[in-house]
């Protein structure tokens, strides 16, 4: 009697044990993919600080074109907008993805306002406008890199997540549902960096 109480104690152990890990490995990957939005958002962050400056600089030779600076402007509020609330929570579907179609529709404006440019050989010529295009081509660089290493921790994540038998057990810590990808609208056009050329 004491031998199968003693065996029933250390296969209530094992499992309790095994459960635990399955917690911690939850726990860690959830970690590494809220830290990998963290980067992306500090690349956001500073391409939305960027746009402004471009545009300041813009004006003063596109003064005929305040429709199309001005749709770029509010596509970057909008984008800086989703930045902030995807930030409050990078496991929310809705905030992924409400972020990668404004990070889309700022890129459309931005090829927009590009193709005006290309008519202002003045400001291609620019310094200011020289050095903003290299810091923003850096900058959309770093996004993509940035953007890659979240959706393969959410990978990780969602592949642990929904494995047997953690999948049994995932729902009972807050871990029931999967983390979204973030997917810009037009990945075609955002997989290859912004050709931002002045």
């Amino acid at each position: 009697m004491a031998l199968t109480l003693i065996i029933i104690l250390a296969m209530i152990a094992a499992v309790a044990f095994y459960v635990v890990s399955i917690y911690n490995r939850l726990v860690s990957l959830r970690n590494r993919y809220q830290n990998a939005f963290a980067q992306i958002e500090v690349q956001l962050k500073r391409r939305h600080d960027l746009i402004p400056n471009l545009v300041e600089t813009a004006k003063g030779y596109l003064s005929h074109e305040r429709e199309t600076l001005q749709s770029v402007i509010e596509a970057r509020n909008t984008a800086a907008a989703g930045l902030k609330a995807a930030a409050a929570n990078p496991g929310s579907a809705k905030a992924i993805a409400d972020l990668g179609g404004a990070e889309g529709a700022l890129t459309q404006a931005m090829g927009r306002l590009n193709v005006v440019m290309e008519a202002y050989p003045d400001l291609k010529a620019s310094q200011n406008m020289q050095q903003l295009s290299e810091e923003l081509t850096s900058t959309e660089n770093k996004v993509a890199f940035a953007r890659q290493s979240f959706n393969d921790a959410v990978m990780q994540y969602n592949t642990y997540r929904q494995s047997f038998p953690p999948v049994a057990v995932a729902g009972m810590f807050g871990h029931g549902q999967d983390a979204s990808l973030l997917a810009f609208e037009d990945s075609a056009q955002i997989q290859a960096a912004p050709k931002v050329s002045f």
